[in-house]
């Protein structure tokens, strides 16, 4: 069976690109299948077309290589299209942070999704994204368009609305199956700490994850009809205890276990993705009178961000001037949430993952459009939800806030329309004071004026 055309625009991004060309070369099912790198900066997609030709020529595969500067190039005949790039991100997502934080008092650890610097993200992201869509429907319109961009919930939501004929869904690695599910095993006390779930533990544990991107919970996890969701919960009791007030880590893994037991207190159920839930609530934000034991958020910190991306960078280097061996990237690297279900789709392997789309009818009580980070199984003809049951009532009016600010935002971000924009900023569970979003607002815009359309500036 001939591999698919999965084509990469945004090839340079380090923490996709390297594994997407790590999976295609290692799976039986894609390896003699095509890849095309698409990236608008030369050097970055250089390094990385290197990189891919040394693993196909250690390997021995028939796994063919492309690469362009262009899209429009490498576009026709691709089977899946994956989103992975982001402009200047680093540097605006620092910018967004201070500013939010300046004006209006709003702390941000990663300022990727919620919050003024999730909304600004979108303004940069989305309208490109939509180009890329007009070209995928004019060159390969048949292709499963995979959003891997954030905030993935905002720019998902503005797939579905301005490429509706488009078959997409979004994705975002921290529910990455079944790594996920034997982590809460783990907690459960279902496996050990170095076991993985074998198939009869696996179908007796039912654990179910649903909401938005990045503000997911643990709606049901029961072992043998039994809920285990109290003893996961005793076990972050138990590592937030190792959490001090001196713990040095970055602003989005501070204080994640105790974060996370103190909004099981909260709301009865167990947040999925605490380095970015805890930016969603305003608990840690410094309000209110009584001062909380964990203190404030700290902001993402951009300078972190950029040594990391250079170490990455060095470490390809290495690897394209044989410094390090390809025999060493084949040994390190891991697999990826978006090649794993491009596999089972093209092999109909029936696997589960979570994917960013369409309620449907999984989550009775929310709209059937709400779209939530769901167990799916994925497949060439489509992708069908399971159901799920109800969004706990402490949660569901949260979940809807979250994806209203998501659904005016995406508007906002392709219309250019700034009163859309403020209702977003308002909108947001962020949001305290009227005159802060709007002094948020027009300084971000006339800041980060030369990565959003031009259409802001006519306005």
């Amino acid at each position: 069976m001939e591999g698919p055309k999965v084509t990469i625009i945004g090839a340079g991004s380090l923490f996709f690109g390297r594994q997407a060309i790590w999976q295609m070369a290692d799976s039986q099912y894609l390896q003699n299948g095509t890849l095309a790198l698409v990236d608008t900066n030369p050097a970055h997609l250089a390094a990385m077309a290197d990189l891919a030709r040394k693993v196909v020529e250690h390997t021995g595969v028939e796994l063919k290589i492309e690469a362009d500067t262009d899209r429009r190039e490498v576009l026709s005949d691709s089977d899946f299209v994956v989103l992975s790039f982001a402009k200047k991100s680093v540097k605006y997502r620092g910018i967004d942070c201070r500013v939010s934080e300046r004006l209006g008092g709003i702390r941000m650890c990663s300022g990727d999704t919620i919050g003024p610097g999730g909304i600004f993200r979108t303004l940069r992201e989305l309208p490109v994204i939509i180009d890329c869509c007009r070209d995928i429907e004019d060159l390969c319109p048949d292709a499963w368009v995979i959003n891997y961009i954030n905030p993935t919930a905002a720019n998902g939501i503005g797939l579905k609305l301005y490429a509706p004929d488009l078959k997409s869904f979004a994705l975002c690695d921290g529910l990455h199956m079944p790594h996920i599910k034997n982590q809460y095993a783990r907690a459960a006390g279902i496996i050990g700490r170095d076991e993985v779930l074998n198939e009869k533990q696996d179908e007796d544990f039912n654990l179910q994850i649903a909401g938005p991107n990045h503000f997911t919970w643990l709606v049901r996890a029961e072992y043998q009809g039994e809920d285990v969701v109290p003893v996961i919960a005793e076990d972050l009791k138990r590592n937030s205890i190792t959490e001090t007030d001196g713990q040095d880590t970055g602003a989005k893994a501070l204080y994640n276990n105790s974060i996370t037991y103190k909004l099981y207190e909260a709301y009865g159920h167990i947040p999925a993705c605490t380095g970015h839930t805890k930016e969603y609530v305003r608990f840690w934000q410094g309000w209110g009178r009584s001062e909380h034991p964990l203190g404030m958020l700290r902001l993402w910190e951009t300078a972190d961000r950029y040594e990391r991306h250079w170490d990455m960078w060095n470490e390809v280097a290495e690897y394209n001037l044989g410094v390090t061996g390809i025999d060493k990237f084949m040994e390190r690297t891991k697999p990826d949430h978006a090649t794993d279900i491009i596999e089972t789709m093209w092999a109909g392997l029936d696997k589960p993952f979570y994917l960013n789309t369409h309620n449907i009818k999984a989550v009775p009580n929310m709209p059937e459009d709400a779209f939530l980070e769901m167990l799916c199984e994925p497949a060439l003809d489509g992708v069908r939800v399971r159901p799920i049951g109800d969004a706990p009532v402490s949660l569901r009016g949260l979940w809807q806030q979250v994806l209203d600010t998501h659904e005016l935002t995406a508007k906002a971000a392709i219309e250019c329309d700034r009163e859309l924009l403020y209702q977003a900023l308002n909108t947001d569970p962020l949001a305290v004071n009227l005159e802060d979003n709007k002094a948020i607002m027009e300084e971000l815009l006339e800041t980060e004026s030369e990565v959003l359309p031009d259409t802001w500036r006519n306005k």
